[in-house]
């Protein structure tokens, strides 16, 4: 046993002896050697993250601070939080974009008329929805160079009646583009027909005067019509209001020679130059703007040689008027206007009363058939039985074929004449016991 023992221990000994000689550390570089021949399996990033038994390595101190910073680095709940705020924003701006290009696309198919289905609508602009004012007017360099007038629309009165007729789709969006573009001042009263392939601007266009869109018609007005009857007819067909055109032709300064003398203020001032003829009206058409066009066709129809003649005469113009529009009532064709012009000359020359009885029915519009016994007794200067002279007015609109007798009376010793029921043409007369044997033959009262 004793040999067994010595023979180990000389095995042991020798396995030892057959070692190389180590020099002594201390004992902190043996732990560090023994760590590091015990880990060669690891490399040195392992050694950070485990002990020496190969468990996670772990600096705890107690402090939760400490511990968390020597865990190992995981995404925090504030930065997955962060990047589903980005997300959520982009998302919301793309829908935002999106929304806006929407609507953008929207409002510019609906100023431009995009993508509309084609129809004609018919819209009305009444004079009450404008109101005029009186502006200064300057130069280049800023200085007041007068005044004018400037009428304005109510631009929201128009946008509804646009978005009723389906002409347009944002109320809001066509009047802000008439109040960058100063519309209100460029539309005009009228009945336009427009269409939906119109967009902001052709619709601004088609609803001023002469525009090609307002609607139009053509009114005939007979010679001897007057003021009142015309102002009817035309408030009839469409064209104005008729209290409205007796206020323009009261009041409104229209710009012809023949009625500078014509005070201002009432509207019978007109009357006679409201030339008869066909016309064509817009509707609902400016009051002054309709009446302009009888002044107008007056202004051209008296030529220069009717001009000459009334100058040759020593007359006013008024008072042809005046006269022709007698000769108007009274003539039953062409062929008597001259002779009754003469009549008329002849009784004023001499001082006599004319005795038409159309003056006297001038102031009672509503009257037909002959004058009664208590109009012939009024004290009216329009009753040419009881004054002498010509009437305040003419009593008619005249034709030119009046006018031109007016100027050229024929040269006659008539002062009387009478209608001849059996031809419906009138007699004259020389004396007034021939006129009264002729009367005594018709049956007037009848």
């Amino acid at each position: 046993m004793n040999e067994e023992n010595n023979n180990h221990y000389e095995l042991v000994e020798d396995t030892v002896s057959s070692r190389p000689a180590q020099r002594r550390e201390n004992p902190a570089q043996q732990e560090e050697s023994g760590a590091s021949q015990s880990g060669d399996a690891r490399n040195p990033v392992d050694r950070l993250f485990l002990d020496k038994s190969g468990d996670e390595a772990s600096n705890y101190t107690g402090d939760e601070e400490s511990e968390r910073d020597y865990r190992p680095i995981r995404q925090s709940h504030e930065y997955r939080s962060g990047c589903l705020g980005g997300l959520m924003y982009f998302v919301f701006v793309l829908c935002l974009s999106v929304v806006l290009a929407c609507l953008g696309w929207m409002a510019a198919s609906d100023v431009l008329a995009l993508n509309k289905k084609e129809f004609n609508a018919n819209v009305i602009l009444p004079m009450s929805i404008f109101e005029s004012e009186t502006v200064t007017v300057y130069d280049e360099d800023g200085n007041p160079n007068g005044t004018k007038r400037v009428t304005h629309a109510d631009i929201d009165y128009v946008a509804d009646v646009l978005k009723d007729a389906g002409l347009i789709e944002y109320k809001w969006l066509f009047t802000s583009f008439c109040r960058l573009s100063h519309a209100d001042t460029k539309v005009a009263p009228g009945e336009y027909e427009l269409r939906s392939t119109y967009d902001y601007r052709a619709l601004i266009q088609h609803m001023t005067p002469f525009s090609g869109g307002a609607v139009t018609v053509k009114v005939t007005f007979p010679e001897g019509y007057n003021m009142r009857q015309m102002f009817q007819l035309m408030e009839e067909k469409g064209v104005s209001d008729y209290d409205e055109l007796m206020a323009a032709a009261a009041d409104y300064k229209f710009n012809y020679s023949f009625l500078t003398d014509l005070e201002e203020g009432d509207a019978s001032r007109l009357e006679g130059f409201l030339f008869p003829d066909t016309y064509e009206f817009y509707v609902n058409m400016q009051p002054a703007s309709a009446i302009n066009k009888f002044l107008e066709t007056f202004h051209y129809s008296f030529d220069e040689e009717m001009q000459a003649q009334l100058e040759e005469s020593g007359m006013d113009i008024r008072d042809v008027v005046i006269i022709a529009s007698m000769i108007e009532k009274e003539a039953a064709n062409d062929e008597e206007r001259a002779l009754i012009a003469s009549v008329i000359y002849n009784r004023l020359n001499t001082g006599m009363p004319l005795g038409i009885d159309a003056t006297i029915l001038y102031v009672h519009p509503e009257h037909e058939g002959a004058p009664t016994a208590e109009m012939l007794a009024e004290d009216s200067p329009y009753n040419t039985r009881t004054r002498i002279g010509l009437p305040p007015t003419p009593i008619c609109n005249p034709g030119l074929a009046s006018l031109k007798a007016a100027l050229n009376p024929a040269s006659t010793n008539y002062y009387y004449y009478a209608l001849d029921l059996e031809s419906g043409t009138h007699r004259f007369f020389t004396n007034m016991a021939d006129f009264n044997n002729f009367v005594g033959t018709q049956d007037y009262g009848g």
